[in-house]
């Protein structure tokens, strides 16, 4: 997903552009960090409170130029607009956050507003359009079944969450000015690996692998996770 974000960075803004970059939901602020070392202004905007302090306690072992270009602000995603101003960005993150959303079209419709004209809005979801592959790909036909008309589905938390389908969040770009410019599909391959497994010796020719199935049809359309690029008008 990093590689498929730096191609689109690097097609919209002019070379060594620094952006404006708002990280809504930014986790241990994996993504947020990388862009900060890259030169960019970034500001993360999470709202579970171990999760910011796990970030600030990453940032704080940084060298001084990117903790001063990265901030954290302790918020939720769908209230956007009450800690920035709309076009206040150049490019809007929102990864892994849709699917703990009951109604994602306001918390989309926020994010494009915080962004600039011409700016990207990068949405990482939960497929729906392939739900049935990680229990088909196990054995588990009656889940298999269940899920070819879901759009929920129980992660490896344990949770019971949503995904959205390709359709349905194109209409909803197009819907609220950032309609969508181009979509990948994230691990397509590797859906099934056991968490904290170590990475095999072939690691670069894996993602290598990953990352042209993410971009071929009819590969894409079968990942586990949809990567959708939105550009404001």
């Amino acid at each position: 997903m990093a590689r498929q974000l730096d191609e689109q960075i690097a097609g919209r803004f002019a070379v060594g552009q620094r952006l404006r970059v708002l990280d809504v939901g930014m986790g241990q602020g994996t993504q947020a960090l990388r862009l900060a070392r890259a030169g960019h202004q970034v500001t993360g905007l999470v709202r579970d409170a171990t999760m910011a302090a796990t970030a600030r306690e990453a940032l704080a072992s940084e060298p001084e130029g990117i903790r001063d270009r990265m901030r954290i602000v302790e918020g939720d995603g769908r209230d956007t607009g009450v800690h920035f101003l709309p076009g206040s960005f150049d490019l809007v993150l929102c990864h892994g956050v849709l699917m703990y959303v009951e109604e994602p079209d306001p918390l989309v419709a926020g994010l494009a507003r915080m962004l600039a004209p011409g700016g990207l809005l990068s949405l990482l979801v939960r497929n729906a359009d392939a739900l049935a592959m990680r229990p088909g790909l196990s054995g588990d036909w009656a889940r298999t079944l269940e899920a070819f008309d879901s759009t929920v589905y129980r992660n490896r938390l344990g949770l019971d969450v949503r995904a959205d389908r390709l359709a349905t969040l194109t209409a909803t770009l197009a819907g609220i000015g950032a309609p969508l410019h181009t979509w990948y599909g994230v691990r397509v391959f590797t859906d099934t690996a056991v968490d904290g497994a170590q990475p095999p010796d072939d690691i670069d020719t894996l993602l290598a692998a990953e990352e042209r199935a993410g971009r071929t049809d009819p590969y894409r359309a079968t990942a586990a996770l949809l990567h959708l690029c939105g550009v404001r008008g």
